[in-house]
């Protein structure tokens, strides 16, 4: 370490103001702080609250998505070994099959080992490219801009493999983090200054771009040729009771089951206790609201709970009662990872509890009166985030006229 420390130090020169690599600083830096603590460091301690920047709340964050990402790759690969032993095949497809049979790794859904690898073979491809990806694109803005890279794209590059089926094709990929850092984050200024969240602008840009690939029945099980609908998908079309039937292996789904996060669906989202774990980290290190969270939550199951009290003959999502709509779908993940996000979220505190509640609120609207749209959260988020700024504007004219009034008496 003493030797790179010196290496980086003999470099430096070259990369300053007036040398001939000073476009190429903002590179530079960004290696050199993501080693080391920066060279410029605030001496006094007048106006220093506490330790926190923002590269320390990028690794808290990934931090709490440790959870979901190791239920990514676990779960992932637990769907398609019990698929492949439903078609009763002994092999998968693709240059994964390929290396699981050289490793003499197998495919037994018993194994955790085999569930982990198989399921990383889908999950760490995609991870990569959106690093690359995003990467490139900070990078280039970073150095148009003359300003230091920002770690944002780091967590944005994180949440959206997260969110995405285990089949995507790997260019869709690359495409869609594009779209989400340069139209959902870059020509707003960058990080900090964007009004949506990037990973669910490019989950979006996605979803509406190339529907195939991200939506349907044969997109959730990394296993060519099988068909199986996420468990919100078998509900908007037979109703809650598709769940007694509805899993890959033939039976039935529980609570428990879609608690732990034992279904199909976006690699990332399935596991409610992982987001829990990191809904913890989050809440305890002070990067998450609470308040949107509980908002999001309280909203989305009273009226979940009043929607299913209504008995409709054509619309199955009635059926579906408040505690299911805690447990499918990725209603945990989006309310602790997506719905948090503090640029693109309130910032006033009575804002925050009006932001999580309207996004509870849209989130039972879109799933259950138009069941066209079974998962809702990514659309009901993004809505939210459009009125953020409407949110704390009314909470902050409302302060003034109180403060007013108090003081003119």
């Amino acid at each position: 370490m003493k030797l790179l420390r010196q290496m980086l130090d003999q470099a430096e020169p070259a990369f300053k103001k007036g040398a001939p690599l000073e476009r190429l600083y903002p590179a530079f830096e960004m290696i050199d702080t993501f080693m080391y603590t920066p060279a410029d460091v605030t001496k006094g301690a007048a106006h220093v609250r506490d330790g926190i920047d923002l590269k320390r709340t990028m690794i808290t964050v990934v931090a709490a998505l440790v959870p979901c990402i190791f239920m990514a790759m676990w779960n992932t690969g637990y769907q398609a070994n019990l698929a492949l032993a439903r078609l009763g095949a002994t092999t998968t497809d693709g240059w994964r099959g390929v290396i699981i049979d050289a490793l003499e790794i197998g495919y037994s859904a018993d194994s955790f080992f085999a569930n982990i690898f198989h399921g990383s073979l889908y999950f760490i491809p995609v991870f990569l490219v959106c690093q690359m990806a995003g990467g490139f694109w900070e990078s280039l803005f970073s150095i148009i801009r003359r300003h230091e890279i920002n770690e944002g794209f780091l967590v944005t590059g994180m949440l959206f493999p997260l969110t995405l089926p285990p089949t995507i094709p790997l260019w869709q990929v690359a495409v869609g983090i594009s779209f989400g850092v340069v139209i959902g984050k870059e020509i707003f200024g960058g990080t900090g200054k964007n009004f949506l969240n990037p990973a669910l602008t490019a989950r979006a840009f996605l979803y509406f771009a190339y529907p195939a690939e991200i939506t349907g029945d044969k997109v959730w099980v990394a296993v060519d040729g099988f068909s199986h609908a996420t468990p919100l998908g078998l509900v908007a079309a037979e109703g809650i009771s598709a769940m007694d039937t509805g899993s890959v292996s033939g039976g039935a789904v529980t609570l428990w089951d879609a608690f732990l996060g034992l279904t199909p669906g976006s690699m990332g989202e399935t596991s409610v206790l992982a987001c829990l774990i990191g809904a913890f980290i989050l809440i305890a290190t002070g990067l998450g609201s609470w308040r949107i969270m509980l908002s999001m939550t309280v909203a989305t199951f009273a009226l979940s709970a009043v929607l299913a009290t209504v008995d409709s003959t054509t619309n199955p999502m009635f059926s579906m009662s408040a505690l299911w709509h805690m447990v499918l779908g990725g209603f945990a993940f989006g309310c602790v990872f997506m719905a948090t996000d503090p640029v693109s979220a309130a910032f006033t505190n009575t804002g925050k509890w009006v932001y999580g509640a309207l996004i509870g609120v849209m989130t039972a609207l879109i799933r259950v009166v138009n069941p066209a749209f079974p998962e809702g959260v990514m659309l009901a988020i993004l809505f939210g985030n459009v009125f953020a700024p409407v949110c704390d504007y009314l909470v902050v004219q409302a302060n003034i006229k109180r403060r007013l009034v108090r003081t003119a008496a």
